[in-house]
Parts: structure tokens; sequence; C-alpha cells
């Protein structure tokens, strides 16, 4: 009997953290492909990319992207491209409004589609964050969810969804599935434990990940992002529930209490749990397979493999 094929995502950088919180964090293009091409030969399949300016701050600048996803490529790593359309809580994303508020860029986010990538994060959400003093609208209603969705099934780009909430997948994600703007089966990521911070948001508990299961759309596959402390725990209780693994210092600065990790270390210990249960990291090709890359009658994105 074969052994389960378990999906590693690495999330090396994020929108959000700073080098002062975490001097690992890479986030210029030839330190996160570097630490890409690591974690990829740790056993990572699928990379969660986010973009920064050289000053550190966030942008979805497709150059950026475009310069990352070819130096991993140049490298003669395969793993899956992901790059973000969220963007991230400084820098090139937020803008400010009225009434000491701010508001994360549309036209910043969508860009985030023009660089070539296998997929890219769709937050089919509407979330007030609040980050260093500031509150921060992600203002998405469902014309703009459909303009991402539509956006990517035309360049060939396979979404994943980002949810926060049983809310999110009830009504956003099902709603633009059942236009036909993804094909299955349908890749959803979980984000738990962020509720201090982003309203209406899921803190993580095994019942309330049982239940954020329990609402996905047919013909889905999910993998969990336990962001800070909950990331170990809710990673295996994803493998455990027949999910997917995601790690990386985007959710999680820390290896245990204390003590800052890397990007690489994340990687090697979920790989190490993954065969514990008796599991197999995927390779990227397997990974693929499972999520229904290359997305069928589609184009074939600039940087997808030739093979698949």
């Amino acid at each position: 009997m074969s052994r389960r094929k378990v999906i590693v995502t690495i999330a090396p950088t994020g929108g959000m953290a700073h080098k002062s919180q975490n001097p690992h964090l890479p986030t210029q293009p030839a330190e996160i492909a570097d630490d890409v091409v690591r974690c990829w030969n740790a056993g990572a399949s699928v990379v969660a990319l986010h973009a920064r300016r050289h000053d550190d701050g966030a942008t979805c600048n497709p150059a950026i992207y475009r310069d990352m996803n070819q130096r991993i490529r140049a490298a003669g790593c395969d793993i899956v491209l992901n790059n973000s359309t969220g963007g991230g809580v400084h820098g090139d994303m937020v803008r400010p409004l009225a009434g000491d508020r701010w508001e994360i860029a549309w036209e910043e986010r969508i860009q985030g589609m023009d660089a070539g990538a296998e997929m890219c994060t769709l937050d089919a959400t509407t979330l007030n964050l609040s980050f260093e003093g500031k509150d921060i609208l992600m203002d998405t209603p469902l014309s703009k969810g459909r303009e991402l969705a539509a956006g990517m099934k035309a360049r060939g780009i396979k979404p994943e969804w980002e949810v926060f909430s049983p809310t999110h997948i009830l009504q956003d994600v099902t709603t633009l599935i059942g236009e036909g703007l993804d094909d299955g089966p349908h890749f959803i990521n979980l984000v738990m434990n962020v509720h201090r911070n982003f309203q209406n948001a899921m803190p993580y508990s095994p019942r309330f990940l049982q239940q954020m299961v329990d609402t996905l759309p047919a013909n889905s596959i999910f993998c969990v992002s336990g962001i800070g402390p909950s990331q170990l725990e809710a990673n295996v209780a994803a493998l455990l529930l027949g999910g997917h693994a995601r790690v990386g210092l985007e959710d999680n600065l820390y290896f245990r209490q204390g003590e800052l990790a890397t990007n690489v270390q994340l990687t090697e210990r979920i790989v190490r749990i993954i065969r514990e249960l008796d599991m197999e990291p995927a390779t990227p090709a397997e990974a693929r397979q499972i999520m229904g890359l290359p997305r069928p009658g589609a184009p074939r994105p600039e940087f997808a493999p030739n093979n698949r």
C-alpha cells in the first residue's frame, strides 16, 4: 500500500514581518531564492512567495516577482511557484484613507498575477486588520474576487484560496467556484490564529479546524496556515485530517519558544513528522498532479515546467 503524499508549502517571507524580528527572514530576491532552493531540497514542493522592495517594504511589483521566479528556476528547482496577490501591510501595499485608516491597494494586489507563476493566492475576502498601530482595510467585495479569479483563469494560474473563517468558504469561495472560475480540485488554505489582528478570523483549535474542513466545497484539498505558536500543532492536525502542510517565517518566526527559526529548520521538522506518520512529502511533480496543474485548456504560465 503506497504512502499518502503530502504537499509541503514553504512561505519564506510574507508581507508583514521585518528582519528586526528575525534576522533569518529573507526579503531580497537572491536570498529568498537561495532559501527556497534549500527548502525544496529539504522536501518542500510549493513556495508561497511575497515580494519586497529594496527597503524591505511589501510590494506586488511583477518585476520583483519575476526576478525571484527566474532565480529559482535558474537554480534547477522545479518547486511550484505561487505569487501573492495579497501583498502585505506596508510598503507599496497600503495607502491612507480618511479618518486615520488605511487600505491595501487593489491596483497593487492585482499586479501579482503578471509574473508568470503557476499559482497565485486569492483572498476573496474583506478584512479589517490591525497592524503596527494602523487600522487597515482589505476591501474585496465579490466583484473584486471575481476579477482576481477570472484573471487567474485567463492566465492559466491555479488559485490558492485564502480563507480566515467558515463564512469565507461558504460565501465567497463557493460562489466563485460555482461560477466556473476554478477547476477542481480546489486548493484552499485555512488561515488560523490571526484573530487578534484580523477581524472575523478564527483562532486555532482542533475543533475549529474541523469546522473549517467540514465546510469545504466538494472536490477540495486543503492546507493550514497556523500562525505563530499554533503552526506546528495546526500542521499535525491538518495531516491527521487528510490535509497538507504549510510552514515558514511568513506564518511563524520561532522554532520553539524563545528560539528564532529558519525556513529550512521548519521545513525539515514537518518533513520528519510526515515521515513519522508513515506519509511521504510530495515531489513538485506529484504536487502538481494532486492540485490539477496545469489547468486544463488554459495557457501555460511562463514559469510552469514544460513536462507537465
